[in-house]
């Protein structure tokens, strides 16, 4: 997914910060750091996407932290809805996807 080769940064919404952290113990730093470390996998939520195009990322953060981050865009920049750690069924995609990758690049 190609979405976030136009954007030019984050827009965020002072009661989704809170929201996230109150709710999940996650930062708007974390949710930042896992757009930028890899690996990142992207995907649309056609579900979810009544009123404007969302998307969810599978990320990790500089510590470690597995997320899990559902995110528009809006006038090129990232706007956060939500963002958690990730579920069990979630890691496990995403472990499935790194081998993946990780064998073609062999």
């Amino acid at each position: 997914m190609d979405i976030l080769s136009r954007t030019e940064g984050f827009d965020w919404d002072k009661g989704n910060i809170e929201k996230n952290w109150e709710k999940h113990r996650v930062s708007y730093i974390e949710c930042e750091e896992a757009f930028f470390n890899q690996p990142l996998l992207l995907q649309e939520d056609e579900g979810h996407s009544k009123v404007e195009a969302r998307c969810y990322a599978l990320g990790i953060t500089n510590d470690g932290r597995h997320l899990f981050i559902v995110f528009t865009i809006r006038q090129n920049k990232i706007r956060v809805i939500s963002a958690r750690d990730m579920g069990r069924k979630e890691r496990r995609i995403y472990s499935e996807q790194i081998e993946k990758t990780s064998k073609i690049q062999e």
